[in-house]
Protein backbone atom coordinates (compact mmCIF):
# COMPACT_ATOMS: atom_id res chain seq x y z
CA UNK A 1 0.00 0.00 0.00
CA UNK A 2 1.18 3.52 -0.80
CA UNK A 3 1.46 6.03 2.03
CA UNK A 4 0.91 9.55 0.69
CA UNK A 5 2.21 12.44 2.79
CA UNK A 6 0.44 15.59 1.67
CA UNK A 7 -1.09 18.96 2.38
CA UNK A 8 -3.39 21.12 0.26
CA UNK A 9 -0.66 23.00 -1.65
CA UNK A 10 -0.24 22.71 -5.45
CA UNK A 11 2.46 20.06 -5.50
CA UNK A 12 0.70 17.48 -3.31
CA UNK A 13 -2.54 18.05 -5.20
CA UNK A 14 -0.91 16.91 -8.48
CA UNK A 15 -0.12 13.58 -6.85
CA UNK A 16 -3.59 13.35 -5.29
CA UNK A 17 -5.05 13.83 -8.76
CA UNK A 18 -2.96 10.97 -10.18
CA UNK A 19 -3.84 8.65 -7.32
CA UNK A 20 -7.53 9.38 -7.75
CA UNK A 21 -7.36 9.05 -11.53
CA UNK A 22 -5.84 5.58 -11.29
CA UNK A 23 -7.74 4.31 -8.26
CA UNK A 24 -4.53 3.16 -6.60
CA UNK A 25 -5.11 2.19 -2.99
CA UNK A 26 -3.30 4.60 -0.71
CA UNK A 27 -3.23 5.85 2.85
CA UNK A 28 -3.32 9.67 3.05
CA UNK A 29 -1.08 11.11 5.78
CA UNK A 30 -1.64 14.85 6.30
CA UNK A 31 1.41 16.96 7.13
CA UNK A 32 0.50 20.42 8.40
CA UNK A 33 3.48 22.48 7.31
CA UNK A 34 2.16 25.67 8.93
CA UNK A 35 2.36 23.85 12.27
CA UNK A 36 5.88 22.65 11.50
CA UNK A 37 5.04 18.95 11.20
CA UNK A 38 7.54 18.62 8.35
CA UNK A 39 10.34 19.25 10.85
CA UNK A 40 9.64 16.23 13.04
CA UNK A 41 12.23 13.47 13.27
CA UNK A 42 9.71 11.00 11.80
CA UNK A 43 9.16 13.06 8.67
CA UNK A 44 12.85 13.96 8.31
CA UNK A 45 13.63 10.23 8.21
CA UNK A 46 11.35 9.96 5.18
CA UNK A 47 12.35 13.13 3.34
CA UNK A 48 15.56 14.97 4.23
CA UNK A 49 14.31 17.98 2.23
CA UNK A 50 11.35 18.38 4.64
CA UNK A 51 8.82 19.02 1.87
CA UNK A 52 5.56 17.44 0.85
CA UNK A 53 4.53 15.46 -1.09
CA UNK A 54 6.25 12.16 -0.38
CA UNK A 55 5.09 8.64 -1.11
CA UNK A 56 6.29 5.43 0.49
CA UNK A 57 5.55 2.47 -1.76
CA UNK A 58 6.76 -0.65 0.01
CA UNK A 59 10.54 -0.32 0.17
CA UNK A 60 10.57 2.67 -2.18
CA UNK A 61 10.36 6.28 -1.05
CA UNK A 62 9.90 9.03 -3.62
CA UNK A 63 9.85 12.75 -2.94
CA UNK A 64 9.37 15.73 -5.27
CA UNK A 65 5.95 15.90 -6.87
CA UNK A 66 7.06 15.49 -10.48
CA UNK A 67 9.35 12.59 -9.59
CA UNK A 68 6.35 10.96 -7.91
CA UNK A 69 4.17 11.51 -10.97
CA UNK A 70 6.78 9.92 -13.23
CA UNK A 71 7.39 7.04 -10.82
CA UNK A 72 3.69 6.25 -10.50
CA UNK A 73 3.05 6.64 -14.23
CA UNK A 74 5.83 4.18 -15.04
CA UNK A 75 4.75 1.84 -12.23
CA UNK A 76 1.17 1.69 -13.53
CA UNK A 77 1.68 2.36 -17.23
CA UNK A 78 -0.98 5.08 -16.98
CA UNK A 79 -1.09 8.67 -18.21
CA UNK A 80 2.06 8.45 -20.29
CA UNK A 81 2.05 9.59 -23.93
CA UNK A 82 1.96 7.02 -26.74
CA UNK A 83 5.41 5.77 -27.66
CA UNK A 84 7.11 7.30 -30.66
CA UNK A 85 10.28 9.05 -31.81
CA UNK A 86 11.29 11.80 -29.39
CA UNK A 87 8.33 11.27 -27.08
CA UNK A 88 10.39 10.40 -24.00
CA UNK A 89 12.46 13.57 -24.38
CA UNK A 90 9.34 15.68 -24.82
CA UNK A 91 7.75 14.18 -21.72
CA UNK A 92 10.81 14.79 -19.59
CA UNK A 93 11.36 18.28 -20.96
CA UNK A 94 7.86 19.54 -20.16
CA UNK A 95 7.67 17.75 -16.83
CA UNK A 96 10.96 19.29 -15.74
CA UNK A 97 9.91 22.67 -17.15
CA UNK A 98 7.02 22.65 -14.68
CA UNK A 99 9.30 21.41 -11.90
CA UNK A 100 12.15 23.86 -12.43
CA UNK A 101 10.35 26.85 -13.93
CA UNK A 102 6.59 27.16 -13.56
CA UNK A 103 6.45 26.00 -9.95
CA UNK A 104 9.47 27.82 -8.48
CA UNK A 105 8.83 31.15 -10.19
CA UNK A 106 5.14 31.07 -9.34
CA UNK A 107 5.98 30.19 -5.74
CA UNK A 108 8.53 32.97 -5.43
CA UNK A 109 6.08 35.47 -6.91
CA UNK A 110 3.67 34.59 -4.09
CA UNK A 111 6.37 34.70 -1.45
CA UNK A 112 7.81 38.10 -2.30
CA UNK A 113 4.38 39.66 -2.68
CA UNK A 114 2.71 38.17 0.40
CA UNK A 115 5.24 36.76 2.86
CA UNK A 116 8.63 38.42 2.55
CA UNK A 117 9.42 40.76 5.47
CA UNK A 118 10.43 43.48 3.00
CA UNK A 119 8.61 44.43 -0.21
CA UNK A 120 11.62 44.58 -2.50
CA UNK A 121 10.63 46.15 -5.85
CA UNK A 122 13.25 44.25 -7.83
CA UNK A 123 12.27 40.86 -6.37
CA UNK A 124 8.58 41.58 -6.93
CA UNK A 125 9.21 42.62 -10.53
CA UNK A 126 11.59 39.75 -11.31
CA UNK A 127 9.43 36.92 -10.05
CA UNK A 128 6.17 38.32 -11.38
CA UNK A 129 7.79 38.77 -14.79
CA UNK A 130 9.33 35.29 -14.82
CA UNK A 131 6.18 33.58 -13.58
CA UNK A 132 4.15 35.24 -16.31
CA UNK A 133 6.81 34.40 -18.91
CA UNK A 134 6.69 30.72 -17.95
CA UNK A 135 2.89 30.66 -18.02
CA UNK A 136 2.94 32.26 -21.46
CA UNK A 137 5.09 29.36 -22.65
CA UNK A 138 2.47 26.95 -21.32
CA UNK A 139 -0.27 29.03 -22.96
CA UNK A 140 1.51 28.97 -26.32
CA UNK A 141 2.03 25.22 -26.05
CA UNK A 142 -1.67 24.60 -25.43
CA UNK A 143 -2.90 27.00 -28.09
CA UNK A 144 -2.81 24.41 -30.89
CA UNK A 145 -3.27 21.12 -29.04
CA UNK A 146 -5.67 19.84 -26.38
CA UNK A 147 -2.98 18.71 -23.94
CA UNK A 148 0.64 19.53 -23.22
CA UNK A 149 1.95 16.49 -25.14
CA UNK A 150 -0.67 16.46 -27.86
CA UNK A 151 -3.87 14.46 -28.04
CA UNK A 152 -3.48 12.49 -24.78
CA UNK A 153 -4.04 13.63 -21.18
CA UNK A 154 -0.83 12.86 -19.27
CA UNK A 155 1.06 13.51 -16.07
CA UNK A 156 2.36 16.76 -17.59
CA UNK A 157 -1.18 18.11 -17.64
CA UNK A 158 -1.60 17.03 -14.02
CA UNK A 159 1.58 18.90 -13.13
CA UNK A 160 0.28 22.03 -14.86
CA UNK A 161 -3.15 21.67 -13.19
CA UNK A 162 -1.65 21.69 -9.70
CA UNK A 163 -0.24 25.17 -10.22
CA UNK A 164 -2.84 26.56 -12.63
CA UNK A 165 -5.57 26.06 -10.04
CA UNK A 166 -3.90 28.78 -7.91
CA UNK A 167 -2.83 31.09 -10.71
CA UNK A 168 -4.98 34.10 -9.80
CA UNK A 169 -3.72 34.01 -6.21
CA UNK A 170 -0.11 33.40 -7.19
CA UNK A 171 0.02 36.40 -9.49
CA UNK A 172 -2.34 38.57 -7.46
CA UNK A 173 -4.53 39.05 -10.52
CA UNK A 174 -8.18 37.98 -10.53
CA UNK A 175 -8.38 38.42 -14.31
CA UNK A 176 -5.20 36.53 -15.16
CA UNK A 177 -7.04 33.69 -16.88
CA UNK A 178 -8.14 36.15 -19.54
CA UNK A 179 -4.45 36.37 -20.45
CA UNK A 180 -4.08 32.59 -20.64
CA UNK A 181 -7.30 31.25 -22.24
CA UNK A 182 -5.78 27.92 -23.28
CA UNK A 183 -4.52 27.31 -19.73
CA UNK A 184 -8.01 28.22 -18.49
CA UNK A 185 -9.53 25.73 -20.91
CA UNK A 186 -7.27 22.93 -19.68
CA UNK A 187 -7.99 23.86 -16.07
CA UNK A 188 -11.76 23.73 -16.65
CA UNK A 189 -11.49 20.36 -18.35
CA UNK A 190 -9.45 18.77 -15.57
CA UNK A 191 -11.56 20.40 -12.86
CA UNK A 192 -14.61 18.71 -14.37
CA UNK A 193 -13.09 15.25 -13.92
CA UNK A 194 -14.36 13.23 -10.96
CA UNK A 195 -10.77 12.50 -9.91
CA UNK A 196 -10.13 16.24 -9.49
CA UNK A 197 -13.24 16.52 -7.35
CA UNK A 198 -11.99 13.71 -5.14
CA UNK A 199 -8.51 15.26 -4.91
CA UNK A 200 -10.05 18.55 -3.77
CA UNK A 201 -12.18 16.66 -1.26
CA UNK A 202 -9.02 15.08 0.16
CA UNK A 203 -7.47 18.52 0.55
CA UNK A 204 -10.58 19.72 2.41
CA UNK A 205 -10.86 16.62 4.59
CA UNK A 206 -8.18 17.66 7.07
CA UNK A 207 -8.28 20.93 9.07
CA UNK A 208 -4.94 22.29 7.89
CA UNK A 209 -3.94 25.51 9.59
CA UNK A 210 -4.90 28.48 7.42
CA UNK A 211 -3.44 31.39 9.40
CA UNK A 212 -0.02 32.84 8.60
CA UNK A 213 0.97 33.69 12.19
CA UNK A 214 4.49 33.64 13.62
CA UNK A 215 4.36 29.88 14.19
CA UNK A 216 3.56 29.34 10.51
CA UNK A 217 6.20 31.80 9.35
CA UNK A 218 8.86 30.13 11.50
CA UNK A 219 7.89 26.72 10.17
CA UNK A 220 7.75 27.70 6.49
CA UNK A 221 10.35 30.47 6.26
CA UNK A 222 12.99 29.86 8.95
CA UNK A 223 15.45 32.04 7.04
CA UNK A 224 13.47 35.10 8.13
CA UNK A 225 14.32 34.36 11.76
CA UNK A 226 17.85 33.06 11.23
CA UNK A 227 20.72 35.18 12.64
CA UNK A 228 22.63 37.34 10.21
CA UNK A 229 25.76 35.65 8.85
CA UNK A 230 29.05 36.76 10.36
Amino acid sequence: MIRFYYNNAPNPMKVALFLEETGLYYEPVPVDTRRGEQHTAEFLAINPNRKVPVIVDGETTVFDSNAILLYLAERTGRFLPPEGPGVRGELLSWLMFVASGVGPYSGQAVHFRNNAPEKLPYALRRYDFEARRHWQIVEDRLADRPYMLGAEYTIVDMAVWGWASRLAYMLGDDRVMETYPSVARLLREIDARSAAERARALAASHPFKAVFDEEAMRALFPQIFAPDPD
